[in-house]
């Protein structure tokens, strides 16, 4: 069994049919890391899999970014996925909402992408002594800042919190625009993460056993 760390309701159901096992974490790492310990018992490897925010300048919304930790897994993945970019994914518990918040983090750690998941995942598979990966999709790039609404349109259960949107909206409507480019690209990079897992489930990624790949310490 292969767990896949996630955010949103709607890229556990993509991660499901790909044949892993999602865990939500809805923006709440002390959540995500919980539940993630719960499932460990049985688990092959742990992934953390979903949209992320572009920290380098050059990646565009549907790019596919791999950082993983075990070479053999690492050559695997990019066999399966050949255009994805390789490099560092950083992961932190608020989101990098501004292009000068992406700026510092990417100066600060050389990554390449930033989520709210992958540094959760990352901690329990070390703990756990697991191999780990992180696959993301770029849903805003390192030039965008995030409208307000777009950071409170996520509920605990990593479904859509529509009346925090709205409101947020009613308080500020000259983000309009801006809320409504976020929702087309973040559809650009579902579309985009939806092919990456049809591509691993296609390479066996459901009956691969990262256990056979030497961990690197």
């Amino acid at each position: 069994m292969i767990l896949a760390a996630c955010g949103l309701q709607r890229e556990a159901r993509l991660i499901a049919k790909a044949g892993l096992v999602p865990v939500i974490g809805g923006g709440d790492a002390e959540r995500l890391g919980d539940a993630l310990e719960q499932r460990c018992g049985e688990a092959s490897a742990i992934l953390s899999i979903g949209l992320c925010g572009a920290l380098a300048a050059d990646l565009d919304i549907g790019d596919v970014v791999i950082d993983a930790h075990t070479a053999g897994l690492d050559a695997w993945l990019r066999a399966a996925l050949p255009h994805a970019r390789t490099g560092g994914i950083v992961g932190q518990d608020s989101p990098a909402a501004t292009s000068d918040d992406k700026r510092r983090l990417h100066l600060a750690t050389g990554a390449l992408a930033v989520d709210m998941e992958s540094h959760v995942a990352a901690r329990v598979a070390m703990h756990r002594g697991l191999p780990f990966a992180a696959i993301r999709v770029v849903s805003d790039d390192a030039r965008r800042t995030l409208p307000p609404a777009a950071l409170v349109g996520m509920r605990p259960d990593g479904g859509m919190a529509l009346g925090a949107v709205l409101r947020s909206l009613a308080r500020h409507p000259a983000q309009l625009p801006a809320l409504i480019r976020t929702g087309i690209d973040a559809e650009r990079a579902f579309r985009a993460l939806s092919g990456a897992l049809r591509a691993l489930e296609t390479h066996g990624i459901g009956f691969l056993d990262p256990r056979e790949f030497p961990l690197d310490l």
